[in-house]
């Protein structure tokens, strides 16, 4: 891709956005001292080529190929990146037929993901399938309540990660939808799931209070938003917690140009986004740090 082009579809961003309840006045040109950058993707479902120029809407959007420019052409503009995923990387085309997520997880790596979430979708060749693709992951599998202790999936996930960057510590913890009803038992077989509600509570206490994390995310693969009051969802996560500056979503592939903005539960500011399926859009956060560590952010969808 051109710079000129990327330039171009890169521009249109949220206007800063300070989080926690703070207010805006701090963040000027002179204080602006660390830029941390949050690239994320969600339901790609094995979409490795771009789509067909033939294909409607969508004629020639999206394909690895093209992210990856675009996210070395991100990194070096700012190393300090971070490139994440909230799940159903499996299932859409027949390169998941054929090689069982094996592809997938490759170009991922090559990609230099830093870490993943994982989504219903991703069961589809069993708890088992899943299992026998890990070693094709350099990156790992974050989910907070999913309890895969009786599955041949214990202990290779990891509830959080934390990782430093420029100094900054960012807290990434994972949290999935309900299996039952959405998947076949035979497929995710004694994976218990455990209330995501407070399985964020227990994460954002730990990495608030014992890693000291100066910025939280969440990998969602709940969905954004249901009419069902019973059913949780990303805007009722954020409204219901405290301390997640961001949550990345997936599963109802929700194309949203730029973050919604929400209060959680201190009536604090805080962003979730999802940029809809397919890798047809590159989801891209900047969080600004001044001398204090104050946040703020602003926020874009980029089309690929």
């Amino acid at each position: 891709m051109k710079r000129r082009d990327f330039i171009q579809q890169s521009t249109v961003a949220t206007s800063l956005v300070a989080l926690g309840g703070l207010g805006l006045t701090s963040f000027t040109t002179a204080t602006k001292t660390k830029k941390i950058t949050i690239l994320h993707t969600n339901d790609v479902h094995s979409h490795i080529d771009p789509f067909g120029p033939n294909e409607g809407k969508n004629a020639n959007l999206g394909g690895v190929a093209k992210r990856a420019t675009l996210i070395d052409s991100i990194r070096l503009n700012n190393p300090n990146t971070l490139l994440l995923d909230a799940g159903d990387i499996f299932q859409g085309t027949p390169y998941f037929n054929f090689y069982g997520g094996e592809l997938e997880f490759k170009l991922m790596s090559k990609l230099k993901y830093d870490a993943a979430t994982i989504g219903n979708h991703d069961f589809d060749n069993s708890v088992d399938g899943l299992y026998a693709q890990l070693p094709h992951a350099e990156f790992p599998f974050l989910i907070s309540n999913y309890d895969f202790s009786n599955t041949v999936m214990d202990t290779h996930t990891k509830p959080y990660k934390v990782f430093v960057k420029d100094g900054i510590k960012i807290g990434v913890f994972g949290v999935g939808i309900e299996l039952k009803g959405l998947v076949d038992p035979a497929m995710y077989k004694e994976t218990k799931y455990l209330d995501p509600v407070e399985a964020s509570q227990e994460m954002t206490r730990i990495l608030k209070e014992q890693e000291h994390c100066d910025l939280i995310i969440c990998l969602s693969h709940l969905g954004y938003k249901y009419n069902s009051e019973d059913k949780i969802d990303d805007l009722k996560l954020a409204a219901t917690t405290k301390d997640i500056d961001l949550i990345i979503g997936g599963h109802t592939h929700t194309f949203l140009a730029k973050p919604t903005i929400v209060k959680n539960i201190e009536g604090k500011n805080m962003l979730v986004n999802q940029v809809g399926c397919y890798g047809i859009n590159l989801g891209k956060i900047d969080f600004y740090f001044d001398n204090t560590k104050n946040r703020a952010a602003e926020g874009t969808s980029i089309l690929v």
